[in-house]
């Protein structure tokens, strides 16, 4: 199948989402989420998360359908999101795309949340770029990864040891009473503040420990060092401090995609993500990488955070490839590795 049609199901955490997609062209992309009601708790509640992705599910896809103007029956396969995630969330969709195959008699594609965050990239962009480096930063992870090929490939160069960098904007936004989600209310601040108003800590960077473990990634002492910041000086300049919080998780993840790049002799690079979207990154990406003689790809903000497309996109990839498809009973995998693309 050149261009096959496929409805891919993500519902890995608090948005549950359904996108359908012809080869490498985006048809339907629709996402109910259920932020709203995790905000007042500060943070994602897996049961408030998985009875939101109940009641969303059929409608979602019904909304899906219409919006590409499709058939049901005219899908020539069903991807899911296996993993990694929240575990009942995950549940929720596997059963719903396996129920979905079964009935339609129609393969299904398990497929890894984390690379189909970069597989989005194959739906907004007409070349191929492989292999290229991945930078794939989320609420709940922060990778480098060495993608070959995106449908069989992927190495994990190295990732956070600690809170991923989705992770620290939600903690500093609710110590600074910005609310939830955090990135996008610290973004805004941030851009009436100072970014070298405050020296925050650069987390890995030592020469130590570019020798040990160049490609990992620690925001904890970030952070902490944030937190005794605000409680060390009462009348503290919000917009400075997330600024400046911002630009030390900027700072960072650059330097180390960047640096793997100059290392591994791959001159292209790829931002996938929920934080993918924060403006600062994106600015600073393109201007460091131009200055660098890297080629950079980042998906639209609106295919940055979790959504259907890329995990329908992923499946497209997968069946135009020939990749064999998962069986019908599979379990979903809250800790999936990155270099599992797919449950065979």
């Amino acid at each position: 199948m050149n261009e096959p049609l496929v409805l891919g199901i993500e519902t890995s955490c608090d948005e549950t989402a359904v996108g359908i997609v012809r080869g490498r062209t985006l048809l339907a992309n629709v996402i109910a989420s259920s932020v709203d009601e995790h905000a007042r708790f500060g943070g994602v509640v897996p049961e408030i998360a998985s009875r939101a992705h109940l009641e969303a599910m059929q409608p979602s896809i019904k909304k899906a359908v219409k919006d590409a103007r499709i058939k049901l029956s005219d899908i020539d396969a069903v991807a899911v999101t296996a993993g990694p995630g929240l575990v009942g969330a995950l549940l929720v969709g596997v059963g719903s795309a396996a129920g979905l195959a079964i009935g339609l008699d129609k393969p299904i594609y398990a497929v890894n949340h984390l690379a189909a965050h970069i597989s989005v990239d194959y739906l907004t962009h007409s070349e191929v770029i492989e292999p290229t480096i991945a930078l794939l930063v989320s609420g709940g992870h922060s990778s480098l990864l060495k993608v070959d090929d995106i449908t069989s490939s992927i190495t994990k160069l190295g990732q956070t040891i600690d809170d991923a960098a989705g992770e620290a904007f939600d903690k500093i936004a609710r110590v600074m009473n910005l609310g939830f989600p955090g990135g996008p209310a610290i973004d805004a601040d941030a851009k009436n503040g100072n970014a070298r108003a405050i020296d925050f800590p650069r987390g890995l960077t030592t020469s130590n420990d570019w020798l040990t473990r160049p490609y990992d990634f620690s925001f904890s002492g970030l952070k902490t060092a944030v937190a005794r910041y605000l409680e060390s000086t009462p009348e503290f300049i919000r917009a400075d401090v997330a600024a400046s919080f911002q630009e030390a998780i900027v700072d960072v993840l650059l330097l180390k995609a960047l640096a793997a790049c100059k290392e591994s002799g791959i001159n292209s690079l790829v931002i996938a993500g929920g934080v993918a979207a924060n403006s600062r990154l994106r600015a600073q990406a393109q201007e460091r990488c131009e200055k660098a003689g890297i080629r950079l790809r980042i998906p639209p903000a609106g295919l940055c955070t979790d959504n259907g497309a890329m995990v329908a996109s992923l499946g497209a990839l997968m069946a135009a490839a020939g990749r064999a498809p998962s069986p019908v009973a599979f379990d979903a995998d809250s800790s999936l590795p990155v270099a599992t693309i797919s449950l065979t």
